[in-house]
């Protein structure tokens, strides 16, 4: 059968966490700038149907195309890192060294990527400055300011308000990883994974790596918002959020749902800096 249950996809998900610390630096780097750079352009996409339809409904229900392309090409985005790591890490199979190296590592790759198709995407825009953004350049420019001073505006409860749909966001979005590892077609990937994506960009919830581009875009195209701005008021908080929703909401609750232990390792390959591993590996059930 083409379903996994979420045992297995559990199972998955560590062998998943456990073959990143494989990963050579260079693979990181690669992969985590193509898929700040992808998330970039499935938010240019959708931004672009918004503002043709009039309808931002349409632009959520075709997000989520930019993280199927990341999903389905295996591609490194810090935010679904967040609850993969976390789950190897939960189950014994990984360090806590590993999984910080690979969480600030591709998180600056992300943003690099993220930066990179924020100037590209300016330059197509406005012919390297010569012309205005028209509807597409005001709606960037104006979504920058909402994320920023929009919420500073609040002061603290701002930045709370920030940091909870940061949560919001990143449970969704590491469902969609989760949800992708239960088929094994193509097919049903990009159907399993497409549903709490476009949960969580119709409700304008907060993705860290979405604003890698979107801020840094809003800027370049005549948004009144500091750098300053932009990482105080919207990409740390919403940072912290996702790694909030991504550790607890995903990979905590699949751990302590399906994750037992017994004197057996889940993989017999490679070896980890957590001695006690070969005591007690965990196994799921």
């Amino acid at each position: 059968m083409d379903y996994k249950k979420p045992a297995e996809v559990s199972g998955a998900m560590i062998q998943a966490g456990i073959d990143k610390t494989r990963m050579s630096m260079t693979d990181m780097i690669v992969k985590g700038i193509l898929s700040g750079a992808i998330l970039g352009f499935g938010t240019t996409f959708a931004l672009t149907a918004t503002v043709q339809t009039s309808l931002p409904l349409i632009g959520a229900a075709i997000f989520p195309a930019c993280f199927i392309i990341v999903v389905l090409l295996g591609y490194e985005l810090v935010t679904g890192n967040f609850a993969v790591m976390s789950l190897s890490w939960f189950a014994g199979q990984i360090s806590l060294k590993q999984l910080g190296k690979n969480w600030a590592v591709v998180y600056l790759a992300n943003l690099a990527g993220g930066l990179m198709y924020a100037g590209l995407f300016w330059a197509s825009l406005t012919q390297f400055g010569k012309v205005d953004g028209g509807a597409i350049g005001k709606l960037i420019t104006n979504i920058a300011v909402a994320k920023t001073t929009g919420y500073g505006q609040f002061g603290t409860t701002g930045l709370l308000t920030v940091f909870v749909k940061g949560i919001l966001c990143n449970w969704m979005v590491t469902l969609g990883v989760v949800m992708a590892m239960t088929s094994t077609s193509t097919l049903g990937k990009i159907l399993a994974a497409w549903l709490p994506i476009f949960i969580f960009f119709a409700q304008g919830f907060e993705h860290a790596v979405v604003n890698m581009f979107v801020i840094p875009a809003g800027m370049l195209l005549g948004a009144p918002v500091s750098a300053g701005q932009w990482w105080w008021l919207n990409q740390l908080p919403v940072t912290l959020g996702n790694i909030a929703g991504g550790v607890i909401f995903t990979a905590l609750t699949l751990y302590l749902m399906h994750g037992k232990r017994r004197k057996e390792p889940l993989v017999s390959t490679g070896s980890s800096s957590r001695p006690e591993i070969a005591e007690s590996a965990p196994v799921l059930q």
